[in-house]
């Protein structure tokens, strides 16, 4: 039997809501056909936003969301994406599968969805293609009120009031798609640019810095030392592939050795924010700037048939596992990452939500969120879990991963993956500090290549976990093979 142990006393850092956030950028079907379908779309709407869509996201209280990108942002101009829409630039996507981007779904609709689901906006602007100017009076179009050339705009475009930006990106993979750039480089265009994301009136804006990808622990070094003090942010992307980049592996069809390699690259998720925080802790020792891991998630070989710039790939259960075991890293280090956003929304890598015309489906991905969700604006709760190593073919990893938080009415809610492809796992979870209260626990639990497809969109989904109780501190349960569980006791 694993024991786990919850320590109620211990209290730790402010798991940051913003860490269940999400990403989507104009790739394949995750704006067009997945959040948006147009005012006049059969599908049932508000203002073109899929009210399927939206109500399934903020059953999981999505906190945050970025958008326009991604490699597309910095190829993105915000001018070509607001007015009358069949006044719009049309343009070729040249980043994601060589469609026609239309424009029709800008600054005005991303900012309507995101009131719609009632999330922050996370907007990444343009320095790989754009100008200072541009991206200056893009904040300004947003959220200046008074008298000025972009405000009027506004108000001649049918929003005369301002929006609150909180969130605003200063270039995306600038050492990649970006525009190639070296770190001291970069980090100097960064100090400019964001001298001119001005705040307006009431509106402060959190200022993201990019980051390294994964392990270039050099460039984390010189943006820091350079840029570290213009910022209130440094992004970080990483993607858990389980094979090489031009042949990353099935979505759906894979072995144990493949579902344990999975899980493992996904654990170095923590190694990476270990590290980077290292660094950052030398020029930021007060931790006022975030870790903002803004892209992560799972990355296979598109389905067969779809468009390769698409990157449409199902979601099964072994998602399901990287979510859980990479969310739980995150609230153990949530004194210094204070956002992350999967990629992405629909129908893009690792998406929470699958649409095919007027069909939607939730996908393992999105029950983890949902088990999740307690831990929002929780105080982390310290843990421990007596582990055995498990594995195929030399892949071997830890069989638990645990979070516990405690909410402002005092409920722990405890999260725990437990990670083995075919052997259930009894537990015995000790409170310490609390010795009774009403338990009550949901699963999510199934083959470790189970998915939900638009035929069968309920194959994997959560359901309660019975008998719990609480007796003398402790909760005795047996956690099944493949499977993800949320405990809350009141």
């Amino acid at each position: 039997m694993s024991k786990i142990i919850v320590n109620t006393l211990e209290r730790k850092s402010k798991i940051n809501r913003n860490i269940y956030g999400n990403f989507s950028e104009h790739l394949g079907r995750c704006i067009y056909n997945g959040v948006y379908v147009g005012e006049n779309s059969d599908i049932p709407n508000v203002n073109g936003m899929r009210t399927d869509v939206v109500e399934a996201l903020k059953h999981i209280k999505l906190p945050v969301l970025r958008w326009p990108g991604g490699c597309f942002a910095d190829e993105y101009h915000w001018k070509d994406g607001i007015g009358p829409k069949e006044n719009r630039k049309k343009m070729v996507n040249t980043h994601w599968g060589g469609v026609v981007e239309d424009n029709s779904f800008g600054t005005h609709e991303f900012l309507e969805l995101c009131r719609q689901i009632g999330c922050e906006p996370y907007i990444n602007g343009n320095v790989g293609s754009g100008t200072v100017q541009e991206m200056s009076e893009w904040m300004e179009y947003m959220t200046f009120d008074g008298v000025s050339p972009m405000a009027a705009l506004r108000a001649e475009n049918g929003h005369p009031e301002p929006w609150k930006v909180k969130y605003f990106g200063v270039g995306n993979e600038n050492w990649g798609c970006g525009g190639n750039m070296r770190p001291s480089y970069y980090a100097d265009l960064y100090r400019r640019y964001q001298t001119y994301v001005r705040d307006y009136g009431e509106n402060r804006v959190f200022r993201i810095a990019c980051g390294p990808n994964a392990d270039d622990y050099s460039w984390t070094e010189e943006v820091m030392r350079i840029a570290g003090r213009y910022m209130d942010g440094l992004s970080l992307h990483y993607y858990t592939v389980p094979g090489d980049w031009d042949k990353k592996g099935s979505a759906t069809e894979f072995d144990e050795a493949e579902y344990y390699r999975t899980l493992k690259k996904a654990s170095y998720m923590d190694e990476l924010v270990t590290k980077h925080a290292q660094i950052m802790d030398r020029y930021d020792p007060e931790h006022k700037v975030g870790l903002i891991v803004d892209e992560w998630g799972t990355w296979f070989d598109v389905e067969p048939g779809t468009n390769p710039g698409f990157l449409y790939q199902q979601s099964t259960m072994r998602d399901a596992m990287v979510a859980a075991l990479t969310l739980n890293i995150f609230n153990a280090h949530s004194d210094r990452v204070a956002m992350a956003n999967i990629a992405q929304l629909v129908n893009v890598l690792q998406a929470v939500i699958l649409t095919e015309g007027e069909k939607m489906v939730c996908t393992p991905t999105y029950h983890v969120f949902d088990l999740y969700k307690h831990h929002q604006d929780a105080t982390l709760l310290g843990t421990f879990a007596e582990t055995a190593k498990i594995g195929a073919d030399g892949e071997t990893i830890q069989n638990l991963s645990v979070s516990a938080s405690e909410d402002d009415a005092g409920a722990v809610h405890i999260t725990v993956a437990s990670l083995s492809a075919t052997e259930s796992c009894p537990a015995e979870i000790t409170l310490l500090g609390r010795a009774d209260g009403a338990v009550q626990g949901r699963i999510l639990t199934g083959r470790m290549d189970a998915y939900n497809d638009f035929d069968c969109p309920e194959n994997v989904s959560i359901r309660p976990m019975e008998s719990l109780r609480l007796e003398n501190g402790q909760i005795r349960c047996t956690l099944p093979a493949c499977s993800v569980a949320e405990i809350t006791i009141a």
